[in-house]
């Protein structure tokens, strides 16, 4: 077992790492055009954060949390997913008191104890925005066309915007009297899990996965459907700041999204590339998050969480491919002990003006060595030996048209500047 990973979790090995960190850095890049920051939160967190915040009745806190109690006796949880955290920190570190709205972004793993199957891992990592302190849908629209403009530039081109609006704490109340008394009928044909949380939340069974239960369920009323004035305002102004900038989206009257904070805006992004559809990015609009957990009222907040394995292969699924950048600019081909001495100091010199450089480690024989040169895809290839050293001279190989020159060792760092 010490030579195997832990169920649910995976290497990222260099074979995959540059995929990583091509979409990491395009992620970086395109949240400071929109004037996001980056942030970083711990990895584990007080329980109680997640379930304030996630809700004690989804699926993550009743079921996925890895969660321990330290040394102290306190209990502390892995986070499962991004916002608890960054809504902890901003309460903390007071950035409320800042000139709003604070709009923050992240890169990080998150954990929850599932079966693993494509795309989802126990250890899983999360591209993510919040943008907090204002409640007009136009940031609404704002984080819905970054997440876009991301999954568009990663590669996917056939995009679509499924939205919902699943009201506010006002609309909600009455229309949760009607959901109850609808699923009080249906109590004999609702799964347990279904009949749990017909009272403590009941708009989570329209997102029920049973398929006996949504056969049953096919009339029941929808949020959408028994809106307040200000949350039908809301939408419809989301509506027109998604239209203004061609946006293509449907309304999806029974996306509830899986966590309890959601109220108003909840949406998915769906690729529809190659005629199979999947999900890549969720997220919504969580008013009230930051007073539920324990900071000032009035501060709301809306973003998305976007899966880095889940994007990965619906790239993959879809014919994307990600060059690697990762080179050798030049090998150094040595003959001899001199030779392989000052190898030592060109290489010095060519990596501090940010060539990348590299020789052979293994005493390998020249025609080997020349092998590993191919291997690795070095741009260029020199052979060093006593007599190239004596007279500072020695050719220099582009590898990928054989062309050759005779340079000044002493003058590769110039020559080299030159061509690549």
């Amino acid at each position: 077992m010490l030579t195997k990973a832990p169920r649910g979790t995976k290497d990222i090995i260099p074979a995959e790492a540059y995929k990583w960190n091509y979409l990491e850095e395009k992620f970086r890049d395109l949240c400071r055009l929109y004037g996001y920051e980056e942030i970083r939160t711990p990895v584990f967190e007080h329980t109680e954060l997640f379930k304030r915040g996630v809700g004690d009745t989804t699926d993550i806190v009743q079921k996925e949390m890895y969660t321990f109690k330290d040394r102290g006796d306190r209990d502390l949880t892995l986070k499962p997913e991004g916002t608890a955290g960054v809504i902890r920190a901003f309460i903390e570190n007071k950035m409320y008191a800042e000139t709003q709205p604070t709009k923050l972004f992240y890169i990080t793993p998150c954990f929850r104890y599932e079966r693993p199957q494509s795309g989802r891992q126990r250890q899983f990592h999360q591209f993510g925005v919040e943008a907090i302190g204002s409640d007009t849908p136009s940031l609404d629209a704002e984080v819905i066309s970054l997440a876009m403009q991301f999954l568009g530039e990663a590669g996917l081109k056939d995009l679509t915007v499924s939205i919902n609006s699943v009201g506010c704490p006002v609309c909600r109340e009455e229309y949760n009297r009607l959901l109850k008394d609808y699923l009080a009928t249906k109590a004999d044909v609702l799964c347990d899990l279904c009949n749990d949380r017909r009272d403590k939340n009941p708009m989570r069974v329209i997102d029920c996965k049973n398929e006996t239960c949504q056969a049953n369920i096919v009339d029941i009323p929808l949020m959408a459907d028994h809106l307040c004035d200000n949350c039908k305002d809301h939408f419809k102004q989301l509506k027109a700041y998604l239209d203004e900038m061609n946006i293509k989206y449907v309304v999806d009257k029974k996306i509830v999204r899986g966590l309890d904070y959601y109220k108003r805006t909840a949406f998915e992004i769906i690729s529809n590339d190659l005629g199979a559809q999947s999900t890549v990015c969720g997220g919504g609009r969580y008013d009230g998050l930051v007073e539920q957990i324990g900071g000032p009222s009035g501060y709301s907040g809306i973003g998305f969480g976007l899966g880095a394995e889940r994007l990965l292969l619906t790239l993959e699924a879809n014919g994307v491919e990600i060059g690697n950048p990762n080179h050798t600019d030049i090998f150094v081909v040595t003959i001899g002990d001199k030779a392989k001495l000052k190898s030592f100091s060109i290489l010095k010199d060519l990596r501090e003006n940010h060539i990348s450089a590299d020789k052979d480690h293994l005493d390998r024989s020249l025609k080997a060595q020349f092998k590993y040169s191919n291997k690795i895809n070095a741009k260029y290839t020199i052979v060093i030996g006593d007599d190239e050293l004596d007279k500072d001279k020695a050719t220099l190989k582009n590898m990928e048209t054989g062309d050759q020159k005779l340079i000044k060792i002493s003058e590769l760092v110039n020559e080299l500047r030159s061509v690549l």
